[in-house]
């Protein structure tokens, strides 16, 4: 005997829609209700493989667009946002291949150096869109940097504040990660999160409330240490609490490094109050000692000031 098959729509077609049904999977109606759509759609971010653009976004899109004009759906696009992650190469920058021999096992990196190292390096190795080949050195560095934040907690005070020597750090690096993540940016925010750190060492200590912001801050890259951590110092449940918080007006600094050219030729720097003017840089350039000694017995014509990084002064 013999049954007439029924299910005859390709994948193609599945995989088209599916987001349509997840608004709505227990209709048996339609395949969404028309309020169900209106909540849920657009999908927010869309995130895929490069081979998605040209294979099952576009099919997707197409698939909605023509449910749009029938009127079944209540948006033109299925989707807010789109990205694509990069892919990681092998050691040799070619494409991981068996047959190239040239495929990392990350069980075998995770057996040597831990899941967060390998969390963590493969967030920094570079642009999330972007493709990277394997770089063992680079692994051993998020190694060791995971391994600095570690060993902090030997050098741990109290304070339940941020100290005058770091308060600025915390609260640009609290900005710089915050953005990152949301941007994916994680190479950079990772990289920030170095920066911070090299500055706690050269204060020589850090404080509990510093020490908690990092390890929150650092969380989302290496949750297993920064939750072993958090929870022996603090005793509770890092990814129970809340994301910190920064307070814009101490992300500004107060002083800033400027250049003084001289003919276009750089010949001095000099740290100045980063408020002032343009009147206020030329006349600081002035008062430099360096500049005064280069400027003896010249005439000057120019001086052209560019607020926040350099002063030169055109002379003959």
């Amino acid at each position: 005997k013999a049954r007439r098959e029924t299910d005859t729509m390709p994948q193609w077609a599945g995989s088209s829609w599916y987001f349509l049904r997840y608004c709505d999977p227990n209709n048996d109606k339609e395949f969404a209700s028309k309020e169900a759509l209106s909540y849920w759609m657009n999908v927010d971010w869309y995130n895929g493989g490069m081979e998605h653009v040209t294979r099952h976004m576009i099919y997707s899109r197409f698939w909605h667009k023509f449910l749009y004009d029938l009127g079944l759906v209540p948006t033109s696009e299925p989707y807010a946002k789109r990205t694509a992650q990069g892919l990681i190469l092998g050691p040799d920058g070619e494409k991981m291949s068996k047959s190239k021999g040239n495929v990392v096992d990350p069980n075998d990196v995770v057996d040597v150096y831990g899941a967060d190292v390998l969390r963590a390096y493969v967030l920094f190795m570079g642009d999330y869109e972007q493709a990277a080949p394997w770089n063992e050195s680079s692994m051993k560095g998020c190694k060791r940097f995971l391994d600095r934040v570690w060993e902090l907690h030997t050098k741990l005070i109290d304070g339940d504040s941020y100290r005058d020597e770091l308060s600025s750090s915390m609260h640009k690096t609290i900005k710089k990660v915050s953005s990152d993540i949301e941007s994916m940016k994680f190479n950079t925010a990772i990289a920030a999160l170095m920066t911070l750190v090299n500055k706690i060492y050269e204060v020589g200590s850090v404080n509990k409330a510093e020490y908690k912001t990092l390890l929150t801050l650092l969380n989302p890259f290496a949750p297993h240490m920064t939750e072993e951590l958090y929870n022996s110092i603090f005793g509770e449940v890092l990814s129970n609490g809340k994301w910190v918080e920064y307070d814009e007006a101490l992300c500004i600094d107060a002083t800033v490094e400027i250049v003084v050219q001289i003919n276009g030729k750089v010949k001095a720097k000099m740290v100045i109050d980063a408020n002032l003017d343009r009147d206020g840089m030329q006349n600081a350039a002035m008062e430099n000692d360096e500049v005064k000694a280069l400027l003896g017995g010249k005439e000057i014509v120019k001086v052209i000031a560019v607020p926040g990084k350099l002063v030169n002064i055109v002379v003959k």
